[in-house]
């Protein structure tokens, strides 16, 4: 039986060195969720809501998988990045300029650039022809400059509020190129009218729907590939830095490179949103990528509960849903009642809407551990992580039973 001291130290495991999993986190539960909100997704909505609707739940999807990944970052690692409209913005521009492209047809130049006089093709603007080139781009430029970015950063140990800082302030000089470059990126109007995609009306009603399934179905694969990194190893690091970084780098690990995965994932499913959100709107320009909608991206996953993804997901669509029907039927004072909700929010469930559900959870009596163990916390976990590689009684595993 653990000591009182190893229980404090988190070491308090069976000998074995597994760690027990809460009766309230079974994957079985889990997944059965997971299908019932399947099923709402791709039966119901279609279903029940209109076109008009559902291509604004088509919308919201693409803001819920950018949610998913500030909850990583910053549930999980404790980085709060302010500056993910950056990545939107990078993951939108590579697609629509494609789109763009791809509407004027060979050797024709887009609107745009007719408009301001532009006579031959920006050397940026060429790669930009192949779709094999602007699609992987818009996911792996993002990932690329914020695993450039967070090397550098992380690495001088700049973290908390004076990463939070920097990262706005790399939105807004972001915003400042885009605008200031008006015959590469259409300026403040941004890149718009954009009707079609590899010779598919986007105005039309049918294809309209198969995009929201594709979202709703890469909505669902980010949730699940985040979810899967949250629960391995890695994710026990990543909680860990968040907790200790100090204690971390004492232990034998790099938190440097633990924190620029988290950090480029994060941005990766950014860029990811920002190109499934241009077909489905039609336009992105730099008033939906500046510090006033970054910090909204976060205020989503600040009241949906940053501690977890699916609070992440049910906040960017409640809130951005409210903000849709507040606007429609209060068109004087929506601000106002969203401001209300905000307060609300904050007031009665300080960990976001996911919290409410974690205290139903302790209040019907469940238990937050597996009865006859102790739960160890991450710093504890390392601490067995490195006793293991010593050869030490910990396991980083389970051993298999005879």
């Amino acid at each position: 039986m653990a000591t009182e001291s190893q229980a404090a130290r988190g070491e308090g495991a069976p000998s074995t060195g597994a760690i027990a999993r809460p009766t309230g986190d079974s994957p079985w539960a889990g997944a059965g969720w997971f299908v019932v909100a399947a099923i709402v997704l791709l039966v119901v909505a279609p279903l029940l809501l209109s076109d008009f609707r559902l291509n604004l739940m088509a919308k919201f999807l693409c803001f819920a998988i950018l949610a998913v990944g500030i909850a990583f970052a910053w549930g999980k690692g404790g980085m709060l990045v302010l500056g993910q409209g950056i990545f939107f913005g990078l993951g939108g521009y590579c697609v629509a300029m494609f789109l763009k492209l791809e509407e004027a047809g060979p050797g024709q130049l887009p609107d745009f650039m007719v408009w301001s006089g532009v006579e031959q093709l920006p050397l940026l603007w060429r790669p930009f022809q192949h779709a094999w080139f602007a699609l992987p781009a818009a996911v792996l430029l993002p990932m690329g400059i914020a695993a450039l970015l967070g090397a550098l950063v992380f690495r001088q140990r700049v973290r908390g509020a004076y990463f939070a800082i920097l990262t706005q302030a790399l939105a807004a000089a972001f915003v400042i190129i885009l605008v200031g470059q008006q015959q590469l990126t259409g300026g403040t109007n941004g890149l718009t009218n954009i009707t079609a995609m590899f010779n598919l009306d986007l105005t039309n009603a049918g294809n309209q729907r198969g995009l929201y399934v594709i979202v709703a179905c890469v909505l669902g694969g980010a949730f699940l590939l985040v979810r899967h990194l949250s629960r391995s190893r890695y994710g026990r690091l990543l909680v860990a830095v968040r907790d200790s970084e100090d204690r971390v780098r004492f232990l034998g690990y790099n938190p440097t490179t633990i924190k620029v995965i988290a950090f480029a994932t994060s941005a990766g499913l950014a860029g990811l949103a920002g190109a499934f959100f241009v077909p489905v709107v039609g336009i992105i320009s730099p008033t939906m990528l500046g510090i006033v909608p970054s910090i909204e991206m976060v205020i989503w996953v600040a009241l949906g509960g940053r501690a977890s993804l699916v609070g992440a997901v049910i906040g960017a669509l409640v809130v951005n849903w409210a903000k849709t029907g507040l606007s429609e039927q209060f068109p004087s004072g929506w601000l106002y009642l969203e401001g209300a909700l905000f307060i609300a929010v904050v007031a009665f469930a300080p960990k976001g809407i996911a919290g409410l559900a974690e205290l139903w959870r302790k209040r019907a009596g469940r238990s937050e551990g597996a009865p006859g163990a102790l739960p160890r916390s991450p710093l504890g976990r390392l601490a067995g992580f490195a006793r293991a590689r010593r050869g030490g009684p910990d396991r980083l595993e389970k051993e298999p039973t005879a």
